[in-house]
Protein backbone atom coordinates (compact mmCIF):
# COMPACT_ATOMS: atom_id res chain seq x y z
CA UNK A 1 0.00 0.00 0.00
CA UNK A 2 1.17 3.49 -0.81
CA UNK A 3 1.92 6.03 1.89
CA UNK A 4 -0.04 8.61 -0.13
CA UNK A 5 -3.83 8.78 0.11
CA UNK A 6 -4.96 8.59 -3.52
CA UNK A 7 -8.56 8.04 -4.63
CA UNK A 8 -7.59 8.27 -8.34
CA UNK A 9 -9.92 11.20 -9.03
CA UNK A 10 -7.93 12.95 -11.76
CA UNK A 11 -10.38 13.87 -14.52
CA UNK A 12 -13.43 13.20 -12.34
CA UNK A 13 -15.95 15.70 -10.98
CA UNK A 14 -18.20 15.23 -7.92
CA UNK A 15 -21.55 13.72 -8.85
CA UNK A 16 -23.46 15.87 -6.35
CA UNK A 17 -23.01 18.60 -3.77
CA UNK A 18 -22.85 16.11 -0.91
CA UNK A 19 -19.85 14.40 -2.54
CA UNK A 20 -18.20 17.75 -3.25
CA UNK A 21 -18.65 18.91 0.34
CA UNK A 22 -17.47 15.61 1.81
CA UNK A 23 -14.32 15.52 -0.32
CA UNK A 24 -13.45 19.10 0.65
CA UNK A 25 -13.60 18.27 4.36
CA UNK A 26 -10.43 16.20 4.18
CA UNK A 27 -6.92 17.59 4.14
CA UNK A 28 -4.95 14.61 2.94
CA UNK A 29 -1.96 15.68 4.99
CA UNK A 30 -3.99 15.16 8.19
CA UNK A 31 -4.83 11.54 7.39
CA UNK A 32 -2.77 8.49 8.27
CA UNK A 33 -4.04 5.53 6.27
CA UNK A 34 -4.58 2.45 8.44
CA UNK A 35 -6.11 0.17 5.82
CA UNK A 36 -7.37 0.55 2.26
CA UNK A 37 -8.83 -1.44 -0.60
CA UNK A 38 -9.18 -0.43 -4.25
CA UNK A 39 -11.18 -2.64 -6.59
CA UNK A 40 -8.55 -2.18 -9.29
CA UNK A 41 -5.50 0.04 -9.58
CA UNK A 42 -7.61 2.84 -11.04
CA UNK A 43 -11.06 1.30 -10.66
CA UNK A 44 -14.14 1.78 -8.58
CA UNK A 45 -14.83 1.82 -5.70
CA UNK A 46 -12.13 2.66 -3.14
CA UNK A 47 -12.38 2.06 0.61
CA UNK A 48 -10.10 3.70 3.17
CA UNK A 49 -9.93 3.79 6.96
CA UNK A 50 -7.63 6.48 8.33
CA UNK A 51 -6.68 8.33 11.49
CA UNK A 52 -7.48 12.03 11.20
CA UNK A 53 -4.88 13.92 13.24
CA UNK A 54 -6.85 17.16 12.97
CA UNK A 55 -9.61 15.66 15.18
CA UNK A 56 -7.17 15.00 18.03
CA UNK A 57 -7.51 18.56 19.33
CA UNK A 58 -11.29 18.32 19.80
CA UNK A 59 -12.16 16.83 23.22
CA UNK A 60 -14.09 13.59 22.85
CA UNK A 61 -14.26 13.74 19.06
CA UNK A 62 -13.96 10.49 17.07
CA UNK A 63 -10.71 10.34 15.12
CA UNK A 64 -11.10 7.32 12.81
CA UNK A 65 -12.49 8.15 9.36
CA UNK A 66 -14.16 5.57 7.12
CA UNK A 67 -14.22 6.72 3.49
CA UNK A 68 -15.84 5.24 0.38
CA UNK A 69 -15.27 6.74 -3.06
CA UNK A 70 -17.04 5.36 -6.14
CA UNK A 71 -16.17 6.48 -9.68
CA UNK A 72 -18.56 6.48 -12.64
CA UNK A 73 -16.36 6.15 -15.72
CA UNK A 74 -19.21 6.74 -18.16
CA UNK A 75 -19.97 10.14 -16.62
CA UNK A 76 -16.47 10.94 -15.30
CA UNK A 77 -17.97 11.62 -11.88
CA UNK A 78 -17.44 10.32 -8.37
CA UNK A 79 -19.45 9.97 -5.16
CA UNK A 80 -17.71 10.50 -1.83
CA UNK A 81 -19.04 9.22 1.49
CA UNK A 82 -17.31 9.46 4.87
CA UNK A 83 -18.15 8.88 8.51
CA UNK A 84 -16.20 9.19 11.76
CA UNK A 85 -15.91 6.47 14.40
CA UNK A 86 -14.30 6.24 17.83
CA UNK A 87 -12.45 2.98 17.13
CA UNK A 88 -11.04 1.12 14.16
CA UNK A 89 -13.41 -1.92 14.12
CA UNK A 90 -16.51 0.28 13.99
CA UNK A 91 -15.02 2.15 11.01
CA UNK A 92 -14.18 -1.15 9.33
CA UNK A 93 -17.73 -2.35 10.00
CA UNK A 94 -19.16 0.69 8.17
CA UNK A 95 -16.94 0.03 5.14
CA UNK A 96 -17.87 -3.67 5.06
CA UNK A 97 -21.55 -2.75 5.19
CA UNK A 98 -20.91 -0.46 2.22
CA UNK A 99 -19.40 -3.18 0.08
CA UNK A 100 -15.76 -3.60 1.11
CA UNK A 101 -14.46 -7.20 1.35
CA UNK A 102 -13.89 -7.89 5.09
CA UNK A 103 -10.48 -9.52 4.64
CA UNK A 104 -9.13 -6.53 2.69
CA UNK A 105 -10.04 -3.78 5.12
CA UNK A 106 -8.90 -5.94 8.09
CA UNK A 107 -5.29 -5.78 6.86
CA UNK A 108 -4.13 -2.91 9.07
CA UNK A 109 -0.73 -1.34 8.55
CA UNK A 110 2.07 -2.25 10.92
CA UNK A 111 2.33 1.25 12.42
CA UNK A 112 -1.01 0.85 14.20
CA UNK A 113 -1.17 -0.25 17.83
CA UNK A 114 -1.26 -3.99 18.48
CA UNK A 115 -3.94 -5.87 20.51
CA UNK A 116 -2.76 -7.03 23.91
CA UNK A 117 -4.63 -10.34 24.10
CA UNK A 118 -6.95 -12.86 22.46
CA UNK A 119 -10.06 -11.20 23.89
CA UNK A 120 -9.19 -7.94 22.19
CA UNK A 121 -8.63 -9.73 18.89
CA UNK A 122 -11.97 -11.47 19.23
CA UNK A 123 -13.89 -8.30 20.02
CA UNK A 124 -12.20 -6.53 17.11
CA UNK A 125 -13.56 -9.19 14.77
CA UNK A 126 -16.95 -9.31 16.51
CA UNK A 127 -17.49 -5.59 15.95
CA UNK A 128 -15.94 -5.48 12.50
CA UNK A 129 -18.16 -8.24 11.10
CA UNK A 130 -21.32 -7.59 13.12
CA UNK A 131 -23.32 -5.99 10.32
CA UNK A 132 -26.07 -3.73 11.68
CA UNK A 133 -26.11 -5.48 15.06
CA UNK A 134 -24.78 -2.54 17.10
CA UNK A 135 -26.52 0.83 17.04
CA UNK A 136 -24.01 3.46 18.15
CA UNK A 137 -25.55 5.85 20.68
CA UNK A 138 -22.50 7.85 21.75
CA UNK A 139 -18.71 7.73 21.98
CA UNK A 140 -15.76 9.50 23.54
CA UNK A 141 -12.07 9.62 22.69
CA UNK A 142 -9.45 10.81 25.19
CA UNK A 143 -5.86 11.57 24.23
CA UNK A 144 -4.69 11.86 27.84
CA UNK A 145 -2.56 9.02 29.17
CA UNK A 146 -3.20 6.18 29.54
CA UNK A 147 -5.63 6.93 26.70
CA UNK A 148 -9.20 5.68 26.56
CA UNK A 149 -11.99 5.43 24.02
CA UNK A 150 -15.49 4.14 24.62
CA UNK A 151 -18.42 3.45 22.35
CA UNK A 152 -21.93 3.21 23.79
CA UNK A 153 -24.18 0.93 21.72
CA UNK A 154 -27.48 -0.95 21.66
CA UNK A 155 -27.09 -4.64 20.80
CA UNK A 156 -30.10 -5.71 18.72
CA UNK A 157 -29.38 -9.41 19.33
CA UNK A 158 -29.10 -9.24 23.12
CA UNK A 159 -32.00 -10.73 25.07
CA UNK A 160 -30.63 -9.29 28.32
CA UNK A 161 -28.74 -6.09 29.12
CA UNK A 162 -28.89 -4.78 25.53
CA UNK A 163 -26.87 -1.61 26.18
CA UNK A 164 -23.22 -2.46 25.52
CA UNK A 165 -20.13 -0.38 26.20
CA UNK A 166 -16.95 -1.19 24.28
CA UNK A 167 -14.07 0.24 26.27
CA UNK A 168 -10.68 0.56 24.58
CA UNK A 169 -7.61 1.43 26.67
CA UNK A 170 -4.28 2.30 25.06
CA UNK A 171 -0.72 1.89 26.23
CA UNK A 172 1.12 4.36 24.01
CA UNK A 173 4.54 3.45 25.33
CA UNK A 174 4.05 -0.21 24.44
CA UNK A 175 1.91 0.69 21.40
CA UNK A 176 -0.82 -1.74 22.43
CA UNK A 177 -4.55 -1.55 23.14
CA UNK A 178 -7.11 -3.61 25.06
CA UNK A 179 -10.87 -3.84 24.39
CA UNK A 180 -13.48 -5.02 26.88
CA UNK A 181 -17.27 -5.21 26.57
CA UNK A 182 -19.70 -4.23 29.33
CA UNK A 183 -23.46 -4.82 29.50
CA UNK A 184 -26.18 -2.67 31.07
CA UNK A 185 -29.95 -2.81 31.32
CA UNK A 186 -30.41 0.73 30.06
CA UNK A 187 -28.52 3.75 28.81
CA UNK A 188 -28.77 5.60 32.13
CA UNK A 189 -26.98 2.78 33.93
CA UNK A 190 -24.23 2.72 31.33
CA UNK A 191 -23.67 6.46 31.55
CA UNK A 192 -23.61 6.28 35.33
CA UNK A 193 -20.83 3.68 35.16
CA UNK A 194 -18.87 5.78 32.67
CA UNK A 195 -19.09 8.75 35.03
CA UNK A 196 -18.51 6.87 38.28
CA UNK A 197 -16.08 3.95 37.64
CA UNK A 198 -16.44 2.72 41.26
CA UNK A 199 -17.12 -0.85 40.14
CA UNK A 200 -15.70 -3.17 37.47
CA UNK A 201 -17.17 -3.10 33.98
CA UNK A 202 -20.09 -5.58 34.19
CA UNK A 203 -19.77 -8.62 31.95
CA UNK A 204 -22.51 -9.42 29.43
CA UNK A 205 -24.87 -12.14 30.74
CA UNK A 206 -24.11 -14.40 27.77
CA UNK A 207 -20.44 -14.63 28.83
CA UNK A 208 -21.25 -16.57 31.98
CA UNK A 209 -20.60 -20.29 32.06
CA UNK A 210 -18.87 -20.47 28.68
CA UNK A 211 -15.57 -18.72 29.36
CA UNK A 212 -13.34 -21.72 28.64
CA UNK A 213 -14.78 -22.48 25.19
CA UNK A 214 -14.76 -18.83 24.15
CA UNK A 215 -11.19 -18.33 25.30
CA UNK A 216 -10.19 -21.37 23.24
CA UNK A 217 -11.88 -19.93 20.16
CA UNK A 218 -10.21 -16.57 20.75
CA UNK A 219 -6.84 -18.32 20.98
CA UNK A 220 -7.59 -20.08 17.68
CA UNK A 221 -8.21 -16.69 16.12
CA UNK A 222 -4.78 -15.47 17.24
CA UNK A 223 -2.91 -18.60 16.12
CA UNK A 224 -4.61 -19.21 12.78
CA UNK A 225 -5.87 -15.76 11.76
CA UNK A 226 -9.33 -14.40 11.02
CA UNK A 227 -9.97 -16.90 8.20
CA UNK A 228 -10.04 -19.76 10.72
CA UNK A 229 -13.16 -18.44 12.44
CA UNK A 230 -16.54 -18.00 10.72
CA UNK A 231 -17.88 -14.51 10.23
CA UNK A 232 -19.48 -13.20 13.39
CA UNK A 233 -23.28 -13.13 13.43
CA UNK A 234 -25.98 -12.37 16.01
CA UNK A 235 -25.79 -16.04 17.05
CA UNK A 236 -21.99 -16.14 17.30
CA UNK A 237 -20.54 -16.34 20.81
CA UNK A 238 -18.58 -13.41 22.15
CA UNK A 239 -15.23 -13.62 23.82
CA UNK A 240 -15.58 -13.23 27.59
CA UNK A 241 -14.70 -9.92 29.15
CA UNK A 242 -12.18 -10.03 31.94
CA UNK A 243 -13.68 -6.84 33.37
CA UNK A 244 -12.00 -3.49 33.74
CA UNK A 245 -10.21 -2.56 36.92
CA UNK A 246 -11.73 0.15 39.04
CA UNK A 247 -10.05 3.49 38.61
CA UNK A 248 -10.91 7.15 39.18
CA UNK A 249 -13.20 8.89 36.73
CA UNK A 250 -11.24 11.02 34.24
CA UNK A 251 -14.15 12.78 32.57
CA UNK A 252 -17.88 13.14 32.37
CA UNK A 253 -19.90 11.50 29.64
CA UNK A 254 -21.81 13.64 27.21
Amino acid sequence: MSNELDFHLDGFEPADTDSEDAERLFWHGDLTVLAEHHTTAHGSPSFVVAHDRSAAGVPGAPQIAAIKVARDFSQSTFTFEATYHATLPFAQNWLIEHGCPPDRIAQVRGVFMKPTDDLTLWLDQQIRESGARYEVIDSWTSDFDPGETWTLTRDSSASQAPIRVFLEEKNRKARTYTIREGAFDDEAAARHWLDDRSSPLPQPPDYRGEAASRLARAALYRSAGASAIPKASPDTCHAPSAGTAQRPNRRKSL
